[in-house]
């Protein structure tokens, strides 16, 4: 869908308009030769189905809206996650969005095998359906207001979706100066991801104090490397991998994603407190 706020806030901190990275000369986009694959996860998940992420969303310098992340049961063999996301009230006035991505992540590898988008933004209805093929090659089925079309779009060495990506890092094995480079498909696009893990930060957010690991990076579209977006992404360094925080650019500016409650079957659900706003 059009709606960028997905994938910003998942790949992928008070903001003013500009985007954070300003002035920052860009990097040329790596080629295929350079963006080499992940590698293997790191297993045990940390994450089990039925946690479920509660973040709250802000653009142009005030709360835009929610996002929840989830995740469901296995399904057909393969570990769904699903992300909501809804503008509320004030922003639905610059731009009303209300959509859920889920990604179906292969159990052994965790990369995407489908995705599925449906969405509306302002009064349009936007529907992809993605196949991941292992000619890397990504089959678009997409439907906007009732029209479709079919596509195919071809991706590098390694590919993820925008729900899957979060969840993909998460079972990374993070070193410092560790440079990652990956492929996404996000708004009927393969964009390309790369970036470096910076050293660790002491995060202070609501639901509690995080040592975290900080992931900076740029995302461009891989047929349009001019077309791009600065991404910033910080997940805890402990067993639990929590996506903390995110922020990237839109059209509209900057937008954040910030962690406010998590609930993980058989922990203590954590819930924000009123400790004020983020501070890092």
């Amino acid at each position: 869908m059009k709606n960028a706020l997905l994938l910003t806030v998942v790949l992928s901190s008070s903001l003013a308009l500009a985007a954070p990275d300003a002035g920052v000369v860009k990097t040329a986009m790596p080629t295929e030769a350079q963006c080499l694959a992940l590698g293997a996860p790191q297993f045990p998940l940390t994450f089990n189905p039925g946690e479920e992420l509660q973040y709250d969303l802000d653009a142009l310098g005030a709360k835009a809206g929610r996002m929840t992340m989830r995740a469901l049961p296995k399904r057909d063999g393969a570990l769904p996650i699903e992300i909501h996301a809804e503008t509320n009230t004030f922003f639905s006035k610059v731009r009303r969005v209300n959509g859920t991505g889920t990604s179906y992540l292969s159990p052994k590898t965790l990369r995407s095998v489908r995705y599925f988008e449906d969405s509306k933004e302002n009064d349009v209805h936007r529907v992809a359906d993605v196949t991941f093929r292992k000619d890397r090659t990504a089959k678009l089925v997409s439907t906007i207001d009732g029209q479709t079309g079919e596509y195919v779009l071809h991706h590098g060495n390694d590919v993820t979706d925008v729900a899957g990506a979060a969840y993909l890092m998460r079972q990374l094995n993070l070193k410092e100066g560790m440079n990652v480079c990956f492929d996404v498909y996000g708004i009927r696009s393969i964009w390309r991801v790369w970036g470096k893990v910076l050293p660790k930060e002491q995060v202070s957010l609501p639901v509690g104090e995080f040592t975290a690991w900080h992931m900076s990076g740029e995302a461009a579209r891989i047929d349009w490397p001019e077309y791009r977006r600065y991404i910033h992404i910080w997940l805890s360094d402990d067993q639990r991998r929590l996506p903390l925080a995110a922020l990237g650019t839109i059209d509209l500016g900057a937008v954040r994603a910030t962690l406010t409650s998590y609930s993980r079957p058989g922990d203590k659900q954590a819930k924000a407190e009123n400790k004020g706003n983020l501070k890092w």
